[in-house]
């Protein structure tokens, strides 16, 4: 047998020994979009995380001499029509966007993946019945079910999480009942059943597992548009309520200063656009990378 041969043979091998996770990842840093997405979220963590050390001011502090000033040396990013720095409110405000999309996420999947695996697993009648409630919710837009929720709940960050998390969460039922019933037909389920291992545990440590590729990139999809929401939210009334920073608000109060003060509305807006394509880079690429059929 030849060196390369040889060579052939213990690639195949390494590679066969080689974790499925491990796999994935190597595939998704190949992809130089999600390797993009990944750093440009990871530069806003930093910001939301460090915002005490690396604002230059405070992002409540007012000045009546520097109302609407243009980016300068001392502003990099201008100042609104309070005189409060537009770069200390966005560095600020990535907290609440970002916490608002995680939380927002969390409290979906929490919710929709049990419903879901419950729907899928059991079928029957509780399937039916999760089933009907589901459309019943997906019939009504996400952002207008998240708009309705969070003006009964009241304004506040808080609420406004809750209803993004609320009006999401029929997307993670639908989605882990779809994945549940492929998935419960399979040999290594039957075979887990035929043993006698209960049906909590075979949904638990048999089926769960296996959707787990799906459900991520579902919830990096969705961290994309509750961070929309919020947004929207917050420019709304809805979500975080001044003074404190958030991209939304920021939004709002530039809609009456377009014309002389640009500034106030592009920042913001830039945030916005660069932090959910970030996650929709991300998102598309770990649905690449976590594809079994990908080598």
């Amino acid at each position: 047998m030849t060196d390369a041969a040889i060579g052939t043979i213990k690639l195949n091998a390494s590679d066969e020994l080689e974790s499925p996770a491990r796999r994935a990842l190597l595939r998704l840093f190949k992809r130089k979009g999600a390797v993009v997405g990944l750093v440009v979220i990871a530069a806003f963590v930093l910001l939301a995380v460090f915002a005490p050390l690396i604002s230059p001011y405070e992002p409540t502090a007012t000045s009546w001499s520097l109302v609407r000033k243009p980016p300068s040396a001392l502003h990099w990013f201008g100042t609104d029509d309070l005189g409060r720095d537009i770069l200390a409110r966005i560095i600020y405000g990535a907290r609440a966007s970002l916490l608002a999309g995680a939380i927002s996420v969390g409290i979906a999947l929490s919710i929709g993946v049990p419903l879901g695996l419950l729907s899928g697993y059991r079928g029957g009648f509780i399937d039916a019945l999760i089933s009907r409630m589901t459309d019943a919710m997906l019939a009504c837009p996400f952002l207008i079910l998240a708009i309705a929720l969070a003006a009964f709940l009241g304004p506040s960050l808080g609420n406004a999480m809750i209803a993004i998390g609320i009006s999401a969460t029929p997307i993670f039922v639908r989605l882990t009942r779809g994945q549940v019933m492929n998935v419960k037909v399979e040999d290594y389920v039957e075979a887990a059943r035929a043993m006698g291992n209960p049906r909590w545990r075979i949904a638990l440590f048999h089926i769960l597992p296996n959707i787990m590729p799906a459900l991520l990139v579902q919830a990096t999809l969705s961290a994309a548009a509750a961070i929309i929401a919020e947004a929207a939210l917050s420019f709304l009334g809805l979500g975080q309520q001044p003074p404190a920073p958030s991209w939304g608000s920021m939004l709002n109060a530039a809609q009456r200063f377009l014309t002389n003060a640009p500034w106030m509305a592009v920042w913001p807006g830039l945030a916005i656009f660069l932090v959910v394509l970030s996650f929709n880079l991300v998102g598309d690429g770990l649905r690449d990378a976590l594809d079994p059929r990908e080598r």
